[in-house]
């Protein structure tokens, strides 16, 4: 007979491993079938692709100037050039060299925010047209590339081209994912909640990443940070890959129609609503590119501050989006008002930066600007899904593109206009002007107090329906049972008002009063 170590046994052995394998597998597949599972799912991918996007912007900020310097270093050595004995002249040159190293650091990492800023407004269009998976892998797969040139670049050039796919990457992943996001979790409550998980990533890789980045930089060389980060973007897309299936999916081919990313530029309510999420991360995107420089100049601060300075700033951030979403769950038509008390909080935060005279001192301003900001996007990102929800075709695309380019925009101004604005009127004068700009922009907000009271219109669709509403693709289903009972063929748009010149909000109000007695508050 065979023992336990036997041929049989082995044999046996394998099989009931095999047996779990198979058992675990259908236990995958069938979370997968399940909506609710595949939510938390999709909430996952999404935010680890955000985390991943915000960890390549700010993993360079310890390493690219130290590895700029030593590559300007190797470059003046290889190039035997007689110097002038006369001391002014060399310092001269010293100077000039560093001046050029300045610009083009200042260059490299707004390079990103750039052509984000540029691609969005195509991006957000592609997305309302293909729908929301295929290009989140996209921006992954650009991403993955974008590091690996950064992880083996050896002169500025690569560096400049794996910068620049970055942002072509986030322009696609970071809006997708949000639209995603918005699109998958219908409830206002929970819808908020998973907007404010993503913005917990964002600010934990935004934090994290300079100390991550410049631990592996010191110990381990330039390469490592990158690989790191490389391999948990191919983890995250095979991950989509598996759970969403982006090419077996043939819902899109009957999709609604968006509403085109220009009309939404003039709506004054999705106007207000980019203008404040410019504005609120405007000290943000100044201050990171200045504030190590004024540190060591009237702190004397050593590299370990100046390299965690940021740090504390998680935590008021994570406590602000709790806040936050706990205040949206029990008063939703109060958005506005958390957005404005957020940019008053971040203005005083900022004017309160110049007075500070220790390190200890100036964490506190710090975690000010980090809770508002908190305030501000977890109250403002829902409420453009909101918008669209009550004003438009619920696609959500555009809208977040709208929201990625408020974002570019603030953070390709930081590392070019902040250091000149220091250079010619000073660090305070940066400080007080950022500070007011944000105080003078919070009464703004008042303008949305009326549309945050009012309520989309889910009756109809949950009619229409025979499960709850997950997002887009029951618009489809929604207009296809419509167009039965009415005997006509629909083009998909849940309102016919883009093509035909109607006020979007007098026909959502009009259809919702006639199919569901709808009652504005």
């Amino acid at each position: 007979m065979d023992g336990e170590g036997g041929p049989s046994g082995l044999a046996k052995t394998a099989a009931v491993k095999l047996s779990e394998m198979g058992e675990r597998t259908k236990q995958f597949g069938s979370a997968m079938r399940d909506p609710h599972q595949q939510k938390r799912i999709i909430l996952v991918i999404v935010c680890v692709a955000l985390l991943l996007d915000n960890m390549l912007y700010m993993v360079i900020v310890p390493i690219i100037p130290d590895y700029l310097a030593d590559l300007e270093t190797e470059q003046s050595e290889h190039v035997h050039v007689v110097l002038h004995p006369n001391t002014s002249s060399a310092n001269s040159t010293s100077q000039d060299k560093s001046n050029n190293l300045d610009i083009q650091i200042g260059v490299l990492f707004a390079s990103k925010a750039i052509l984000q800023l540029l691609v969005n407004p195509l991006s957000g269009t592609f997305i309302d047209r293909v729908g929301y998976d295929i290009p989140l892998l996209i921006g992954l797969t650009v991403m993955f590339v974008s590091t690996c040139i950064f992880a083996f670049g050896e002169n500025y050039a690569t560096l400049f081209v794996a910068r620049s796919l970055q942002g072509l990457g986030s322009a696609f992943a970071d809006t997708s994912g949000f639209a995603m996001i918005a699109d998958k979790y219908t409830e206002e409550t929970e819808r908020s909640r998973a907007l404010g998980i993503s913005l917990a990533f964002i600010s934990f890789g935004s934090l994290v990443a300079p100390p991550f980045g410049g631990v592996l930089y010191e110990f381990a060389g330039k390469r490592v940070p990158f690989i790191v980060l490389a391999s948990v973007c191919l983890a995250d897309g095979f991950l989509l890959l598996t759970v969403i299936k982006p090419f077996s999916n043939r819902t899109r081919d009957n999709m609604p129609v968006g509403t085109p990313i220009y009309r939404l530029m003039i709506d004054p309510y999705i106007v207000v609503v980019a203008g404040a999420l410019t504005v609120a991360n405007i000290p943000l995107a100044f201050l990171e590119p200045t504030i190590a420089n004024w540190m060591e100049t009237t702190m004397h601060s050593s590299q370990w501050e100046m390299g965690l300075t940021w740090l504390p700033a998680f935590f008021p951030h994570i406590l602000g989006v709790f806040i936050t979403v706990k205040l949206a769950a029990k008063n939703p038509h109060l958005q506005w008002f958390y957005g404005a008390l957020g940019m008053v909080i971040i203005g005083a935060s900022s004017c309160t930066v110049p007075a500070c005279k220790t390190f200890g001192q100036l964490i506190a301003p710090l975690c000010g600007i980090c809770f508002g900001i908190a305030l501000v996007d977890t109250a403002l990102l829902p409420t453009l899904a909101f918008l669209v929800d009550v004003r438009y075709v619920s696609v959500y695309g555009s809208v977040y593109a709208i929201a990625d380019i408020s974002y570019s925009i603030a953070y390709a101004m930081g590392p070019i206009v902040a250091g000149q604005i220091v250079h010619n009127l000073g660090f305070v004068q940066l400080n007080l002007g950022m500070g007011l700009v944000n105080v003078l922009y919070a009464p703004a907000l008042l303008l949305l107090r009326n549309v945050c009271q009012m309520k989309p219109s889910y009756s109809e669709r949950d009619n229409l329906l025979d499960e709850a509403p997950q997002g887009l693709y029951d618009t489809i289903k929604m207009e296809e049972v419509r167009a039965k009972k009415k005997g006509y063929n629909s083009a998909g748009n849940c309102l016919p008002v883009d093509e035909n010149g109607f006020d979007p909000f007098r026909a959502q109000r009009s259809v919702s009063e006639e199919s569901s007695g709808l009652e504005y508050t």
